[in-house]
């Protein structure tokens, strides 16, 4: 199982960049310095030319894996959600208990995040923050219907319908099952927002988690 891992490899849809990032020693170093710098200074003050200073290349270099600093975000993104949906079906696969593999999936889509050390060039931890900060600026654009119909969401969309189906074999009848797990999934980033920036409007502290609070919020609202 651990050779298993050691080899698993996060698939993000290829129409997002021109090169995979993955396949070259300069591809990692842009994605490891590009969640460290974006984390530092926040995606508006982020440039190729500042991630090219920091990694000692040209800023042409990093053209030839991406076309854009939004479809760098779109890759960061589509590999955050790709690693926590491989976690969510590594988790939950083996619970035989429908109650107790929606409960699973919703502490992993909610959990504070620790770094795994399978993917030595990224820090988890850090994209974790660059997500609940940043991660609607990758689909609140002009664009995002095109981008859509190419493609480019379908790991993030995939992983919220695993979790509505997880609803689904809970109660069958429950109406609003889509509208409930993306907004598990998209409330989480925002309460681990609002409980390190404005703790007055959420009951989430060091004491009361986002988990806790979806996961009452899920089964009090599908139970029969």
């Amino acid at each position: 199982m651990i050779n298993l891992l050691s080899n698993l490899k996060i698939s993000v849809p290829d129409k997002i960049y021109i090169k995979d990032p993955e396949t070259s020693n300069l591809g990692k170093r842009i994605i490891e310095h590009s969640i460290l710098l974006i984390d530092e200074i926040g995606f508006d003050c982020f440039t190729f030319k500042k991630l090219g200073a920091k990694i000692g290349s040209n800023e042409s270099s990093i053209y030839r894996y991406f076309e854009s600093k939004h479809k760098l975000l779109l890759y960061l993104s589509s590999w955050y959600w790709a690693w926590i949906e491989y976690q969510m079906v590594f988790a939950t696969f083996n619970l035989p208990n429908p109650k107790e593999k929606l409960i699973k999936a919703i502490e992993i889509i909610t959990m504070n995040i620790e770094e795994d050390q399978n993917f030595s060039h990224i820090n988890e931890v850090v994209l974790n923050r660059i997500i609940i900060n940043e991660n609607s600026k990758s689909y609140l654009t002009k664009k995002v219907d095109s981008e859509n119909k190419d493609g480019y969401f379908v790991v993030y969309k995939r992983m919220i319908q695993r979790l509505r189906d997880m609803i689904i074999a809970i109660n069958p009848d429950y109406k609003y099952s889509s509208s409930l797990a993306s907004t598990i999934v998209e409330g989480a980033l925002h309460q681990h927002f609002l409980k390190e920036h404005f703790i007055s409007i959420t009951d989430c502290n060091n004491h009361v988690t986002p988990t806790t609070f979806f996961k009452e919020l899920t089964l009090n609202t599908i139970s029969k």
